[in-house]
């Protein structure tokens, strides 16, 4: 019964996904799977906070979306494609798998932080360049464009730990994660955001990583640290 549940909801949520142009037709198809199986294996909690990360993300990605436009760093119109979703979901998926598999309630503090990294550097990205035309390189300081890989923007990071928290939160007030777990997943997921740009400003502005390698490394790392922090 339950997996009937699960693929009627994740058929549901990706349907509307899509209808909202928050993903393309590929990035449903490739949602819908990681939102079952964020269902069947790590429960309601943990689609709900799937669900939290594509709603701050899709309202961060259209706040101020002329203007990204004009910048030339606006997400495409049709929405994330697979390779995208993939990217930024695969991890807290894969360690909601391994929850199911071996019952260490740790997995799924895996699932949370990289889900909440997920929605935080999503959230910093667009909100800063939305909000700021510049940005600090992370690595050097120097000011460069709103959009340049590897930089950040006072705003932006701001608004990325608070969507942080928001995710954990969710995963709390769920019960995919005790409470005194939050923490945990706030500073991992915080600490993933900046490693993100980091990758950006040195592999990914050296054409050594794309976006999408950049984004997987990054909740990879954050459900790493926040496994290792626990």
């Amino acid at each position: 019964m339950r997996l009937v549940v699960a693929a009627v909801l994740t058929i549901a949520f990706a349907s509307l996904a899509r209808l909202l142009r928050g993903v393309s037709v590929s990035g449903s198809i490739a949602g819908a799977i990681l939102a079952f199986l964020l269902y069947s294996t790590g429960g309601p909690g943990a689609f709900g906070a799937l669900v939290s990360v594509f709603g701050l993300t899709w309202i961060a990605t259209r706040f101020g979306y002329r203007r990204k436009q004009k910048l030339g760093t606006a997400e495409n119109d049709q929405g994330r494609s697979a390779s995208q979703v993939l990217a930024n979901l695969a991890t807290a998926a894969g360690f909601s798998v391994a929850f199911a598999l071996t019952g260490r309630l740790i997995c799924l503090l895996g699932t949370a932080a990289a889900l909440s990294e997920a929605a935080a550097d999503t959230v910093s990205s667009e909100l800063g360049q939305a909000r700021q035309a510049s940005a600090r390189l992370i690595t050097t300081w120097k000011a460069v464009p709103a959009g340049t890989d590897g930089g950040i923007t006072l705003i932006g990071t701001l608004a990325g730990a608070v969507a942080a928290g928001l995710v954990s939160a969710v995963c709390v007030l769920t019960a995919v994660i005790p409470a005194h777990w939050f923490w945990i997943a706030l500073t991992a997921a915080s600490a993933g955001m900046i490693f993100d740009s980091l990758l950006g400003a040195t592999l990914e502005r050296r054409d050594w990583l794309n976006n999408d390698g950049v984004n997987f490394l990054s909740t990879l790392f954050a459900a790493g640290l926040a496994m290792l922090l626990a």
